[in-house]
């Protein structure tokens, strides 16, 4: 049956905000190292050095629970040896945020090398001792992880993202060709291990996806013809959480820096506008106009929803039907270009990628990807269309795709998450119009929620039946 996008006037669903969910144990961590070192061994590696900063915290973070602040840190595996962290002189003291590190599972070493500039520089090993002391000489053969791999380069097995100083260390102990970038190990769609979720992941990022769309919410809702964008800003009321990517909002005043943040501007009435807030795992963004109408818009916009909105909402709902087990990436990504043709919608990144700690992991979706849709994958709903009439809209949050044993698992040890995903699914069919496949559980307050006009949140894209 054939569906027709309408608008229609709603009261926007409160379900809540979700407690924050137990951090992970040392025996989850724990095992997650052990897996990565199985993992590195079936390879042939002997050591896997894992790279982290401030930008790229999520690998350490993930096997760790240890996430650098200001400085950056590099963990090594080495066979039959506790992990070793090395870290700069100003995150030392933050190590206790790792259960492995309290548990004396995670042994550390200063290298103040790491530290900011013009911070002492004495009282440490030079690194190439360290690493030897690890065992890493001739006859090791090292997986450096860091935050991307590189398949486009003709030498892509030892194309390294890690800063240089690592890299030739590691290259004057071991050997070039022994120096080899295992990143996929933890960040390949298909296999990587962080694009596959457990129970208590996804009860992680329901959370955060509940704490930005309350957000999120809150500066729609609070949108004001004239309003500074500072002061809409401060209705996220930010809560101290970690970010996984900067906030943004743009408007007329800021219209050309695409992920410019608020400039001290007012929001003036007939102004695009679009927004994101992003906690570790969650990233919720949306875009439309500031206007009560389509009387607001520039004329050459004032079809903005039946020529732009609504065949995007409708993509959507075919896009989410699609996210079934065992659909090929390429497939999704096809039907999202047939749907939305370039030229008329601008959508030039992924249809849709994955999401963990950082705001981008990688992405089955991708022309001709034969990487299927699996259970543990939690997904950023990030399709992005852009015209020069339009300007955009967006239905941005994340979901997580479950098996019935993963559902199981969730409903048993996160009672109240799994509800409130139910809730939303139940929402999103009886409301909205968008059914979904019984694997895809939305993780945000906003699940499915397309206001065009900013200045008149209860309109709400709905579908039904032509």
């Amino acid at each position: 049956m054939s569906v027709k996008p309408q608008l229609i006037e709603i009261d926007w669903p409160d379900w809540g905000e979700a407690a924050p969910p137990p951090r992970p144990t040392v025996e989850e961590l724990q095992q997650r190292l052990d897996t990565l070192r199985a993992r590195a061994e079936a390879r042939g590696l002997t050591h896997l050095a894992v790279y982290g900063d401030r930008e790229h915290f999520a690998n350490l973070a993930y096997l760790t629970g240890f996430d650098p602040r200001f400085e950056e840190a590099l963990l090594v595996l080495t066979p039959g040896r506790t992990p070793l962290l090395i870290v700069g002189n100003e995150c030392e003291g933050y190590l206790p945020v790792s259960p492995l590190h309290r548990a004396g599972q995670l042994r550390h070493e200063r290298f103040p090398s790491f530290s900011l500039l013009d911070q002492q520089r004495h009282g440490s090993r030079p690194l190439r001792d360290i690493l030897a002391d690890e065992g890493i000489g001739r006859g090791a053969r090292v997986g450096g992880i860091g935050w991307k791999y590189y398949p486009e380069f003709p030498d892509a097995a030892h194309a390294l993202d890690l800063p240089a100083y690592l890299v030739d260390a590691l290259r004057e102990l071991a050997g070039r060709e022994n120096v080899v970038n295992e990143t996929a190990l933890l960040m390949h769609p298909q296999d990587g291990m962080r694009a596959s979720c457990s129970a208590a992941e996804i009860a992680y990022f329901e959370w955060s996806n509940t704490l930005a769309s309350e957000a999120m919410k809150r500066i729609i809702w609070g949108v004001r013809d004239g309003i500074m964008d500072y002061d809409l800003m401060r209705l996220a009321e930010y809560p101290g959480v970690p970010l996984s990517c900067h906030m943004t909002l743009v408007h007329a005043a800021n219209l050309d820096e695409s992920l410019s943040s608020p400039v001290g501007a007012p929001i003036r009435r007939g102004s695009p506008l679009a927004g994101n807030v992003s906690y570790w795992g969650s990233n919720i963004c949306r875009a439309g106009w500031v206007a009560a109408s389509a009387a607001d818009l520039p004329v050459a916009a004032r079809d903005y929803v039946a020529a732009f909105v609504g065949p995007y909402v409708v993509a959507l709902a075919k896009w989410f039907d699609m996210l079934r087990l065992g659909t090929p990436g390429g497939d999704i990504s096809r039907m999202i270009q047939q749907e939305l043709p370039f030229d008329d919608f601008g959508i030039f990144l992924n249809a849709g990628h994955l999401i963990h700690l950082d705001e981008w992991l990688s992405s089955p979706i991708y022309p001709d990807s034969a990487v299927p849709i699996r259970s543990g994958m939690v997904m950023q709903v990030d399709v992005i269309p852009s015209s020069p009439i339009y300007s955009s809209t967006r239905m941005e949050d994340g979901i997580a795709i479950a098996d019935g044993a993963l559902r199981a698992e969730l409903a048993a040890r996160f009672p109240a998450c799994y509800a409130r995903c139910q809730q939303r699914r139940a929402f999103m069919r009886e409301v909205l119009g968008i059914g979904l496949p019984e694997e895809v559980l939305p993780l945000s307050n906003m699940a499915g929620i397309v206001p065009p006009y900013f200045l008149a949140p209860q309109q709400v894209v709905a579908l039904r039946g032509a």
